[in-house]
């Protein structure tokens, strides 16, 4: 069996893995082990494979934003930033790549075009 560790780099995460002698060791930056994480949520429930504790802390439960704005801006490195709270959550900052702030901006924009009805019927988003 594999041996797997996860532990802190400085503000990075590092997920090292043994297997015998062999071993490999990846750090990411907090954007990339959410995407990890998400990515092997999906995987395991593809699989039919849920949480221990019934799948009550999946990343994909929605939870309504309560902030009373959204502020959009920029940070230090000119990468786009969304700051709002959400449910019980402590406020926070999404950081996105240019790439992804796109992807968001057109699909919210195809999403508000889009007659009441037809989001409805695709499962109102």
């Amino acid at each position: 069996m594999a041996g797997i560790s996860v532990t802190l780099e400085g503000d990075n995460i590092q997920l090292a893995f043994q297997k015998g002698e062999q071993s490999t060791a990846v750090v990411m930056d907090p954007h990339a082990a959410r995407s990890l994480v998400r990515a092997v949520s999906q995987l395991l429930t593809a699989i039919g494979e849920s949480s221990e504790e019934g799948g009550d802390d999946t990343p994909e439960e929605l939870v309504d934003v309560t902030s009373q704005t959204i502020d959009v801006g920029m940070d230090e490195h000119g990468m786009a930033v969304v700051a709002l709270q959400a449910g019980m959550m402590p406020p926070f900052l999404l950081r996105l790549k240019d790439d992804e702030a796109r992807h968001i901006a057109q699909s919210l924009l195809e999403i508000l075009n889009s007659p009441r009805d037809v989001r409805v019927s695709h499962g109102d988003h």
